[in-house]
């Protein structure tokens, strides 16, 4: 396609976007969750259908003012509507609340009688977990819960902060781009995406701290500042403990300042949380377990497995060691043959995070916003077609639990891995992913 009938497209699709924005506003004001979770669904498509438009690197960033005006667009709306898919918000505002008030937030569940005073009608309520769980959140977290309420404490005030880091990614992947000599348009991969617009400016999820910190160790690991990746993926460990996973991606052997940097930070930003000894971990075991990991029905690849086989004893145990056996050695590779190329150590890192989200399958889409970033550099097509179906694990499809996950699941990671093995088919070795091209 020439690029004339690109940009009507383009424009044409930023368009669409908005439209199913007010559409979806319009269906979570009438509480019609289902039909939001289809426009998402929708929108992604739009998107994909956008990041094709973009593929030419003949723009020279003429379309760079029309995606920055359309990103606000998209963000408006959700970002004064309440939230609707998530109530975390409210954690995050409490939590606050509770270190404002010169309390360690890891030692009271919000139901504890010694927060009585902190109660409201607005927040407390709409706590989740509030009658048997400690907070979750990591140091970092709480560091951010903290400055923001000491603004205010209003949910929109939480979503503001989160936009903020949201317009700080944005400006990050803008220079990560320039120093990659890759399109500037290549922005809208993150910008455009649906899960920016109902995640982040409509839920006001921590995880846009966390994609903010990424893209600062990514663009510190492409200045050579290896001391500052460590410090910023500590940050970003503290928000979600998932970013540890990227140190063998980012890490230059012999160099012992990233790892150094890495270990400091998260002792420091631990230390002022210490009083509570062990229960600094908030409810994360029990997470771990709520989430049915530690059964094992939390594990799509392994409920399908026990589907295929008929097996109704899951071999959680043997799963688990399989999955630390394929990132380790998938971690041991890059610490032994770091990927070449100026950028090598964003595929590694993309690499990383899929086996992880395949691999351990999240129930929920914001754990998909952790790609965008990178793939902004490396634009992988499935998994752009991964983050793009990510809402579908909101759907119910009117099943009980675990057929309903069995079905969500198979929905989304099938096409996925599908699109992966075309992918390898149609390329050649080697050259499957490429952070200098659309690939």
């Amino acid at each position: 396609m020439r690029l004339a009938p690109r940009k009507t497209l383009l424009y044409a699709l930023g368009g669409g976007l908005i439209l199913l924005t007010l559409l979806g506003l319009h269906l979570q004001r009438r509480q019609e969750i289902d039909g939001l979770i289809l426009v998402a669904l929708l929108q992604g498509a739009l998107y994909l259908a956008a990041v094709f438009c973009i593929a030419p690197s003949e723009w020279r960033g003429r379309l760079v003012p029309f995606i920055l005006l359309v990103a606000l667009a998209l963000r408006l709306g959700p970002l004064l509507a309440p939230p609707s898919l998530s109530t975390d918000i409210y954690r995050y505002v409490w939590d606050g609340r509770v270190q404002g008030a010169g309390i360690n937030p890891y030692r009271y569940m919000p139901a504890d009688p010694a927060l009585t005073a902190l109660r409201d009608a607005a927040i407390y309520p709409n706590i989740n977990r509030a009658g048997y769980a400690r907070t979750i959140y990591p140091p970092a977290a709480q560091v951010i819960f903290f400055l923001v309420t000491r603004f205010s404490e209003r949910v929109t005030a939480m979503k503001l902060a989160m936009l903020v880091f949201d317009a700080g990614t944005i400006l990050l992947i803008f220079l990560l781009l320039r120093r990659a000599n890759a399109p500037p348009e290549r922005v809208l991969i993150y910008a455009w995406h649906p899960l920016t617009v109902w995640e982040i400016a409509g839920n006001g999820h921590i995880d846009a701290a966390l994609c903010f910190l990424l893209a600062l160790a990514l663009l510190f690991r492409r200045q050579g500042m290896t001391l500052a990746t460590g410090i910023a993926l500590a940050f970003g460990t503290l928000i979600k403990f998932v970013p540890v996973l990227l140190i063998p991606a980012l890490y230059r052997r012999w160099d012992w300042r990233l790892p150094a940097g890495f270990a400091a930070t998260i002792a420091l930003l631990y230390l002022p949380f210490l009083s509570v000894g062990w229960r600094v971990l908030g409810f994360l075991p029990d997470y771990v377990a709520e989430e049915r990991f530690t059964g094992g029905s939390g594990f799509y690849l392994l409920n399908l497995f026990d589907y295929v086989s008929g097996l109704s004893d899951p071999p959680v145990f043997g799963y688990a060691a399989i999955v630390i056996a394929v990132l380790g050695a998938a971690a041991l590779y890059f610490l032994l043959r770091p990927l070449p190329g100026e950028y090598g150590f964003a595929v590694a890192s993309l690499v990383m995070l899929l086996l992880l989200l395949v691999l351990v399958t999240p129930h929920h889409g914001w754990y998909f916003l952790w790609l965008l970033p990178i793939l902004c550099l490396v634009p992988y097509w499935p998994a752009l077609l991964l983050t793009a179906m990510s809402f579908i694990l909101y759907a119910t499809l009117g099943l009980a639990a675990p057929a309903r996950d069995l079905v969500v699941n198979s929905l989304l990671y099938g096409p996925f891995l599908l699109a992966v093995l075309i992918h390898l088919c149609v390329h050649r070795r080697g050259r499957a992913m490429a952070p200098s091209g659309a690939s």
